[in-house]
């Protein structure tokens, strides 16, 4: 974890010292100005996004403090653009959204600029994207000011859903304006989520670089990690080994073999199988010599081995891991696993073999028996048959060939389904697959 420099500390300590502690009544903040203020919450925020994260009870402390300082403060305050520049700055820095209108409320000499209050009021009550448009003209028309970076940071937000390369340009002006601070890191982080549900693999992947370089101590960076993983995944063909690790890179041992060891589990899922078993041999071999420690490794390399033709001993591999070393999830993961391998592995069952029916004597054309030869010739004279003409009765086949034929047919599956044994075991196969699939789909939304 990285600590804070004795020069930074210097404008929370003298805010602090003027203040006579945390204890501090109200009438202690009177004489300080909240621009004074919010530059100690800018420092204490950027702190944490950077590492330090025992700086997050006083960003709390501050943001309580700037709120009691804004809501006592009297009109004539705000007569300095300092001081209304902090308050747009905090509503828009996690402050409570109340307090911006009971300010708006009060600014009976138009200290506020009510274009910005109002767009500013709707994106905080949750209706941001109906004024898209005008955040961002005012985004622009602002430039050069204390809020430009955290006016851009917010236009970005609202015109993700519209117009996502419009967010990513907005977003990119606010983290070039406000470098090393807690606005460079939300735009940097929303501009990874941005490519990477676009498909925009190249800005993806240097936004990630970016990233990891620069905020990897962010308490946020666990989004950061969910992100990285699903870009490999999804878009694993545009990515060679050495650009994972040359983003990963930047982080320690243990923080590169959980990325590694989520990108496998993900890809063993998608049926990435060469991915999963890259990524768990790099998870192995930065595991360490613990025992159990390349528990998962084995159960996600394991996985890729399934529809293989090394499936025998990837059932094996996964079955050998002990259950102490794994989450309730990953158990889950492993049975499905097996279930699938033990389903690949069944020798199939023929079915029972069908006897043949007796032949059935041929009937009469009549059907009553032999016909004598008076009433054949009989019948002749009465339907005699034109000369060249065949006779349709000859046309029909013999009946003891098309019981031959029957008997040789292969069953239908109605009559399949009347075997007792063969509906069980289709039944049985029917039911491990459905609860297969029910748990890789769970497994897949995580």
């Amino acid at each position: 974890m990285r600590r804070l420099r004795l020069p930074a500390l210097v404008p929370a300590l003298a805010l602090l010292a003027t203040m006579g502690g945390v204890g501090a009544h109200a009438q202690d903040l009177d004489n300080i100005d909240p621009y004074k203020m919010l530059r100690s919450l800018q420092f204490v925020q950027d702190s944490v996004v950077l590492g330090d994260h025992s700086a997050a009870e006083m960003q709390r402390f501050m943001l309580e403090t700037i709120d009691k300082r804004l809501r006592n403060a009297e009109s004539g305050v705000f007569e300095e653009p300092r001081n209304v520049d902090a308050a747009l700055i905090y509503a828009m820095s996690g402050g409570n959204p109340a307090t911006l209108e009971f300010l708006v409320a009060r600014d009976v000499d138009g200290n506020f600029d009510d274009r910005v209050t109002d767009a500013l009021r709707k994106y905080l009550s949750g209706k941001g994207t109906l004024i898209a448009k005008s955040l961002g003209d005012m985004a622009t028309e602002y430039r050069g000011s204390k809020i430009a970076p955290y006016l851009a940071l917010v236009a970005g937000n609202v015109s993700i859903s519209r117009d996502p390369t419009a967010a990513l340009k907005f977003y990119d002006w606010a983290r070039l304006t406000a470098p090393g601070t807690i606005v460079e890191e939300a735009a940097l982080r929303r501009s990874l989520a941005v490519a990477v549900e676009g498909g925009m693999v190249d800005k993806a992947s240097g936004y990630a670089n970016r990233y990891a370089r620069r905020f990897l101590h962010s308490p946020y960076a666990s989004q950061f990690a969910d992100l990285f993983v699903q870009l490999v995944v999804e878009h694993n063909d545009a990515f060679s080994q050495d650009t994972i690790d040359e983003t990963l890179a930047h982080m320690d041992s243990d923080r590169q073999r959980e990325v590694y060891l989520r990108i496998a589990r993900q890809a063993a899922i998608k049926g990435k199988n060469e991915l999963a078993r890259s990524s768990a041999d790099k998870a192995r071999i930065l595991s360490g010599t613990a025992e159990g420690a390349d528990a998962l490794a084995n159960l996600y390399g394991g996985l890729a081995g399934i529809p293989t033709n090394e499936v025998s001993a990837a059932i094996a591999a996964i079955a050998a891991i002990p259950d102490e070393t794994l989450s309730p999830s990953d158990r889950a993961l492993r049975d499905a696993a097996a279930a699938i391998g033990e389903e690949v592995l069944r020798k199939p069952v023929a079915a029972p073999a069908v006897e043949s029916p007796a032949q059935v004597q041929e009937p009469s054309i009549s059907g009553s028996g032999d016909v004598p030869a008076s009433a054949a010739s009989e019948e002749t004279q009465q339907n005699p048959v034109a000369e060249g003409q065949q006779d349709p009765k000859a046309q029909m086949p013999a009946a003891p060939a098309e019981a031959a034929a029957k008997a040789e047919a292969p069953q239908t599956a109605s009559e399949k389904d009347q075997d007792p044994e063969f509906r069980s075991f289709v039944d049985t196969g029917r039911t491990k697959l459905d609860a297969i699939d029910k748990l890789l789909n769970e497994e897949g939304t995580d």
